[in-house]
């Protein structure tokens, strides 16, 4: 099978599965030997148990391709950019990194409420 942006987002897709529903033996099945070498790396830099996860992007670079997976813990969510590439006829991570992080939407509607705020109207 060729490697091509729609390949690259169905092993993405795959991935986030395998991470909704930890299995993260099936997860590393995606990343490359070198990652693999050290998962707990990669596995640190993920909000786990995730609540959600979507793939936002999959875009075409010079070597490989680019793709952003969006990942919300019960903490905290962070977007992931990972790069893959074609090993052994298919799609996979070779390297993974954070774009942002930020509180998951339960923390920040706690935080975002005023403590002594008085209405006058």
């Amino acid at each position: 099978m060729a490697m091509d942006e729609q390949a690259v987002r169905d092993h993405a897709h795959g991935h986030l599965e395998a991470l909704m529903a930890g299995n993260v033996e099936r997860a590393l099945e995606d990343l490359s030997k070198e990652l693999r070498a050290n998962p707990g790396e990669v596995m640190a830099m993920l909000p786990l148990p995730l609540t959600a996860a979507q793939v936002e992007s999959v875009d075409k670079t010079g070597t490989g391709y680019r793709s952003i997976l969006h990942l919300v813990g019960e903490s905290t969510e962070i977007r992931l950019e990972t790069r893959w590439k074609d090993r052994d006829g298919r799609p996979t991570i070779v390297e993974a990194s954070h774009l942002t992080e930020a509180p998951s939407p339960a923390q920040e509607e706690q935080s975002s409420r005023p403590t002594d705020e008085i209405d006058v109207r």
